[in-house]
């Protein structure tokens, strides 16, 4: 007989409590040393506990709800984040967006499925997945990609890599349009493409669902550590810009930053879910986050950009465009076959790291 198992100890539930506590102390106390110190442990535990949270409803709904639930939850944050240093920074953000949504793309096409699959390789040598799951999900995200980071620098009613306003409205809808389908293609219709292929292991806690009560707590803790995140990121976000400011780093280490942040913890989860082999699930986890990534902060963006008058800025340049079409390229090879190993990890790893490289070294 397994041993019942406790899905929100101890720490699941300080954690937020924690981030919150945080927040009114630099409400309370603003000019405090070390207190932006406090706030972004705060804005860490809160992110790290909502997406433990957002782990414990994904295991009671089951596959592939779960990893939906995952996304979402991550892209709250990114959102909140995002929108929180547009608000402060003004037009002068303008490019933010766009620069965390393709550091979130490039993080997950490379570094996490990079190393998802050397390291559910290394441990069980060759992996299986579905590819109607897949191939449906790259197409999605191969399109509205092409929509929001491409397509601003080609059309010609407004100049560089800004929408006019009605474009960008269209675009936002597209998107949006786009991720509800692919979500219902997901959920209802095609269920079975995302569940976890024949030779897959069981989820070691299968045999210990949480409970609908421990599910419930768990929902009203993920509310409550988003609310940390989202008020934390308010605050921090000016001490952000001007530290990268001083460190007279690349425009784009903000977003960079942000994307590393938001996605630390999904990727644990989605590297832990190989190495038990479990790629279906990691797969999931991976191109279901970078569809909801820009299929719903986009849309965020662009109607408070429209409401505040601001230029979105949403075109990357052509050394982006170069990598940005080298990794889906090289994804619809290393899923083309439904069978993958180690090989493709590192491949995908190197164009991560030279994407890193270039980011930093232009």
């Amino acid at each position: 007989m397994n041993a019942a198992v406790n899905h929100n100890p101890p720490w699941t539930y300080a954690l937020p409590l924690a981030g919150i506590a945080a927040l009114v102390l630099s409400w309370a106390a603003p000019g405090i040393p070390g207190i932006m110190v406090v706030l972004v442990l705060g804005l860490v535990g809160s992110i790290i506990s909502a997406v433990h949270h957002a782990e414990v409803i994904a295991h009671r709904l089951g596959e592939p709800f779960g990893t939906l639930v995952l996304a979402l939850a991550v892209t709250v944050i990114e959102v909140a984040l995002i929108v929180s240093m547009m608000l402060s920074g003004g037009e002068a953000a303008a490019g933010l967006a766009r620069d965390t949504v393709f550091a979130a793309v490039m993080i997950i096409l490379n570094g996490l499925i990079g190393a998802s699959l050397l390291v559910g390789g290394r441990k069980h040598h060759e992996q299986g997945f579905k590819l109607e799951g897949i191939n449906a999900a790259l197409g999605t995200l191969t399109v509205i990609v092409t929509f929001t980071l491409i397509l601003p620098n080609y059309s010609s009613s407004a100049p560089g890599p800004v929408y006019t306003n009605g474009q960008l409205i269209f675009v936002a809808i597209v998107t949006l349009l786009l991720f509800v389908a692919f979500t219902l293609f997901q959920t209802v219709r095609n269920r079975d493409y995302f569940l976890p292929a024949e030779d897959e292991s069981e989820d070691d806690d299968s045999h210990a669902a949480p409970a609908n009560r421990e599910a419930v707590i768990s929902l009203v803790l993920l509310l409550i550590a988003l609310l940390a995140v989202v008020l934390s990121a308010k605050g921090i976000s000016p001490e952000i810009e001007r530290l990268v400011a001083a460190l007279n780093a690349p425009a784009a280490t903000v977003g960079i930053l942000i994307a590393t942040i938001v996605l630390l913890p999904e990727s644990v989860a989605a590297i832990r879910a190989a190495h038990a082999n479990q790629l279906q699930k990691s797969l999931n986890l991976a191109v279901g986050s970078a569809i909801a990534s820009i299929g719903l902060t986009v849309p965020a963006v662009a109607l408070l950009a429209v409401i505040m008058g601001w230029p979105l800025a949403l075109g990357i340049d052509a050394k982006a465009t170069v990598m940005l079409l080298l990794s889906l390229f090289v994804v619809s090879i290393s899923l083309r076959t439904g069978r993958t190993t180690t090989l493709p990890g590192i491949v995908h790893l190197v164009v991560f790291a030279a994407w890193m490289f270039l980011s930093f070294v232009p």
